[in-house]
């Protein structure tokens, strides 16, 4: 995509890989969420950079193109908080503008809380300010609420390995675009929500969708699932 480079920097032993646009001291920093990737971010990046920004966005620790850790279940949100520090010293970048959505916002909320030096601002998509900690609002959810099921290990395993991972992200941005969070019945899992006919929202493209699943294949769901849907008892 349009002058977008791509590079892999090392950070606390793992290779992340790191997208960017633009130059000058002025630094946008996006964190995706999930099923998301880099690529979430890549007309903000290109629109930010044509502003005079130097736009970044990378894949988390597990996702897409980066390395997954030796032990994923054991993840959190802190390891993408000190990924994002150390990648920023990496760069020799002392301050930026943090965007993070949905899972994204997390870490954003904590390097603000823990690194107020390393912040310029702070945006949020999607979800209020709150830190990670113990949290019973799922606890008084439907059983077949989808974070209860993503949260019980080995489920949405089961639930995705009948599909291949094309299918998978598709159905997930099918059920997200909807009115309502995704909750199934108790004879049935989260991807049999969705109709095999129904196409898929109209700001996701079919392109959209290739890249998606390209880069979901190379990674899988392993570390996606642990961070951030197995950490609500933390």
């Amino acid at each position: 995509m349009e002058h977008i480079s791509h590079t892999h920097v090392e950070v606390n032993g793992l290779k992340l890989h790191v997208a960017e646009i633009g130059t000058g001291p002025k630094v946008v920093l996006f964190l995706h969420g999930f099923p998301q990737i880099w690529y979430t971010w890549s007309y903000q990046m290109i629109a930010v950079a044509k502003a005079g920004y130097r736009a970044i966005a990378y894949d988390f620790r597990g996702y897409g193109l980066s390395e997954l850790p030796a032990e994923p279940e054991k993840g959190g949100f802190i390891d993408l908080v000190e990924d994002t520090i150390a990648l920023l010293d990496t760069l020799g970048i002392s301050k930026a503008f943090l965007v993070g959505t949905d899972l994204g916002s997390f870490p954003a909320y904590m390097i603000a809380v823990l690194y107020p030096e390393r912040v310029t601002s702070l945006v949020s998509l999607g979800v209020p300010f709150r830190l990670p900690g113990p949290r019973d609002d799922i606890d008084l959810m439907p059983e077949g609420f989808y974070c209860k099921r993503w949260q019980e290990p080995g489920r949405a395993e089961a639930d995705f390995g009948r599909f291949d991972v094309k299918t998978v992200i598709k159905n997930i941005y099918i059920l997200f675009s909807g009115t309502k969070p995704p909750t199934a019945r108790e004879d049935q899992e989260i991807m049999d929500m969705v109709d095999p006919s129904t196409p898929l929202p109209p700001w996701f493209s079919e392109e959209d969708l290739a890249v998606y699943a390209s880069l979901y294949e190379k990674s899988g769901f392993r570390y996606s699932l642990q961070v951030p849907y197995r950490l609500h008892k933390e």
